[in-house]
């Protein structure tokens, strides 16, 4: 070995591989017999006493063997060199998989699915959010001659459908001039300012227009300035309750703050650019109900248009590389079908 410090680490790796793989406490001679790290039995004795001293692992009962700390789990994640990718076959499984997804709620139901799979832990994603997006059409479509729909489309690929009584007759020539309107008004632009230039458009619409573009408008704004992305889609919830003993008296309270949307919320807000990863362990994670697990999460989009966070929450005794690697495929997949759309 290198140096001390490297050795140390190395222990340490082969206790937080043991202990996850396992979930029994590793000594010192287990460390020998199944990790080639080329030094004696004293010696990893002698490293993982200052390993414990230095709070990254810890004695849980009267056995010789150590498990770690939320300390030793966070300078391990801190030096993971690179993360395992996934095979060619899971990456096509991914792709296929995603791909045939008929709309937005089928993609996100499909890949909380297939996270919870891949990582046996709880999934979470977030709706795609709509201050991001850009509207990309709007369509109208008269239901009866008094009574439009209108389709909103956007470039992230939510679809809103809202109906407008018009209160009375509309002529198709006028349907079509209301679709020319509200299109030149609204394609391309994002959706905070597509409200603002709906709200104004009545005002600068030919009168025999006016009536029924304002309540078409009323209908839009309302459309534009709600906030999807408050919602989310869970999935693998069940995954938690494999192993009890990772949430000594605490899975009861992890289930019900999986329950508040709003504490989720707040586990995916640190998710700011797409494809960036982060790893909050333990006692990291402000909300107290989650101090018993770790969340790793990341912002799925494309280039530098964040659409929404997404991730998986399980207990600290967590598979960290191959978690990451397959959060960060699954958020790289999700955020190509969703601008794509």
């Amino acid at each position: 070995m290198a140096n001390a410090e490297e050795r140390r680490f190395e222990v340490l790796r082969a206790i937080v591989a043991d202990y996850v793989s396992n979930q029994e406490p590793v000594g010192s001679k287990a460390i020998v017999d199944r990790h080639n790290l080329g030094v004696s039995s004293a010696t990893v004795r002698n490293d993982m006493a200052a390993l414990e001293e230095e709070g990254y692992i810890t004695q849980p009962h009267t056995s010789a063997g150590r498990i770690p700390t939320d300390k030793g789990y966070r300078l391990f994640v801190d030096r993971i060199a690179e993360v395992k990718p996934l095979s060619s076959a899971e990456r096509r499984a991914i792709t296929a998989f995603l791909d045939s997804g008929t709309d937005v709620d089928d993609v996100l139901r499909r890949s909380v699915r297939l996270l919870a799979q891949l990582t046996r832990q709880v999934a979470v994603i977030q709706y795609p959010m709509m201050t991001n997006s850009a509207v990309r059409h709007l369509e109208v479509v008269p239901l009866t001659p008094a009574r439009l729909m209108l389709v909103l489309i956007t470039d992230s690929g939510r679809v809103d459908q809202r109906t407008v009584d018009l209160g009375d007759v509309i002529t198709e020539e006028n349907v079509g001039r209301l679709r020319t309107v509200l299109n030149g008004a609204l394609s391309g632009r994002r959706l905070s300012e597509a409200a603002a230039a709906v709200a104004e458009l009545p005002e600068k619409s030919p009168g025999e227009l006016r009536d029924n573009l304002t309540r078409v408008c009323t209908v839009l704004v309302e459309s534009l300035v709600e906030h999807p992305e408050e919602r989310l889609v869970l999935g693998g919830t069940a995954n938690l309750t494999r192993n009890v003993s990772d949430f000594p008296g605490s899975l009861r309270q992890v289930l019900e703050a999986l329950e508040e949307q709003v504490i989720v919320l707040k586990l995916l807000a640190a998710a700011r650019n797409p494809g960036a990863i982060t790893v909050r362990i333990g006692e990291e994670n402000e909300d107290e109900q989650m101090r018993s697990t770790s969340v790793v999460s990341i912002g799925y989009g494309m280039d530098d248009l964040l659409l929404g966070g997404m991730g998986v929450v399980g207990p600290t005794r967590m598979d960290y590389p191959n978690t990451i690697a397959a959060v960060r495929a699954v958020a790289n997949y999700v955020g190509q079908i969703l601008s794509g759309r």
